[in-house]
């Protein structure tokens, strides 16, 4: 790792020369293969029942959409350090400033136009999730790397801590929606002339986790057991202060545990069920803690595994836009072979189900699987053309 020449119009700690850092690689990678899991079983076998309902859900279905809570905040929280890492390569910050904000934009444009046809197969709402917040994030952290590096992290902590706090905006008027995108739980905005719009992920708590990362970036140019040993102690810290907030439902998130009717298992379900939208400060804790100790370990696997891992995790994007599409177009054909219509169960409730479709786990899992093997032979030829070419446009996909 060589040290960079210090220049007035970048904030330099080192100049990264050396080869990806493989726990970034593989974690990122895997929050994607699970994050696969949540849409296909959207696609391919919902349930009437909230898998979130520990009143009602099973435990298996509780933990197959649990589990991938992890997948969002890992992936927002690895943006970030990525750019900050993509900033070392650099020697003018104005050229980051300008990318971020470019490629921002062509992430909304992306996440307006292809995903939500790949989710919706029509234009029906207007749908913002994780692609639509990443992009903002980065349009905004376009001026935000100007600011100390002790601000940005402040700014960035107070954002998760205090977004709870803040009392939703009111839809009265039309810039009352605008600010609904801001913090809001999930709520249809009409919109003139437009699709409604629906905002899945609302802008401050995301971008706080994205700048989170950011701020982050610098733990990863040191050496790798300096790396390690910090991340381990702020995950499990982050771990330690979800439990003890969650222990006595004091702050941190708008629905509080208690104990369940249905016996001890579903009281500790009940209290592992924390609010994703918009993310609580005990969302954030509790699986960003997790993510933490998760890096501060996966270096030391060097496997098949970690391999076909930091294989995904080194195409997210290319990944994401692949996967949404298998899992689309397989359900689309699945329905109309199997019920004479294709049918988008998301989109549909459930009193227009098929009266013939059953929901199947079994399905969900087994679909899952098909789709990551087949993902993984386009992924592998797409970063080896990535290494082996340098056009421009490849560091939009």
């Amino acid at each position: 790792m060589q040290h960079a020449t210090h220049s007035a119009s970048l904030p330099i700690f080192r100049r990264v020369t050396s080869p990806r850092i493989q726990a970034i690689d593989a974690v990122r990678g895997l929050v994607m293969v699970v994050m696969a899991l949540d849409h296909v079983r959207e696609f391919w076998s919902p349930t009437p029942v909230r898998p979130e309902d520990v009143s009602q859900a099973s435990v298996v279905l509780f933990f197959t959409r649990w589990i991938t809570h992890f997948c969002a905040p890992t992936f927002v929280l690895l943006a970030g350090v990525s750019i900050f890492l993509y900033q070392q390569k650099h020697t003018d910050r104005r050229h980051v400033s300008k990318f971020l904000l470019t490629r921002g934009l062509w992430l909304i444009g992306l996440e307006l136009v292809v995903v939500n046809l790949l989710l919706q197969w029509s234009y029906q709402l207007l749908l913002l999730q994780v692609i639509w917040v990443i992009g903002w994030g980065m349009v905004l952290l376009a001026g935000l790397l100007w600011l100390p590096r002790w601000l940005l992290g402040l700014l960035a902590l107070v954002l998760m801590v205090g977004h709870n706090a803040l009392p939703p905006v009111q839809l009265a008027t039309v810039s009352d929606a605008l600010l609904a995108l801001l913090h809001n739980s999930p709520t249809v905005i009409p919109l003139p002339g437009l699709p409604p719009l629906l905002a899945a992920y609302t802008l401050v708590p995301w971008v706080a986790v994205l700048a989170a990362g950011y701020w982050l970036g610098p733990w990863f140019l040191g050496s790798a057991v300096e790396r390690q040993q910090r991340l381990r102690l702020a995950g499990a810290a982050l771990l330690v202060l979800f439990g003890a907030l969650r222990a006595t439902n004091w702050y941190g998130d708008p629905a509080p545990w208690g104990t369940q009717a249905r016996g001890l298992s579903y009281s500790v379900l009940s209290f592992l069920n924390v609010t994703k939208y918009p993310p609580s400060l005990l969302f954030l804790c509790l699986t960003l803690g997790v993510a933490l100790l998760l890096l501060s370990t996966a270096e030391r696997f060097t496997g098949r595994l970690s391999q076909i891992l930091r294989t995904f995790g080194q195409v997210p994007f290319f990944y994401y836009l692949l996967h949404l599409a298998l899992i689309s177009v397989s359900a689309w054909v699945w329905t109309q072979l199997r019920f004479g219509a294709p049918v988008n169960f998301g989109f549909i409730t459930a009193k227009e189900w098929p009266a013939t479709y059953q929901p199947s786990l079994l399905r969900a899992y087994v679909v899952w699987l098909l789709v990551v093997c087949a993902l993984y032979w386009p992924c592998r030829w797409y970063r080896n053309y990535k290494a082996q070419h340098g056009h421009w446009w490849l560091s939009y996909l």
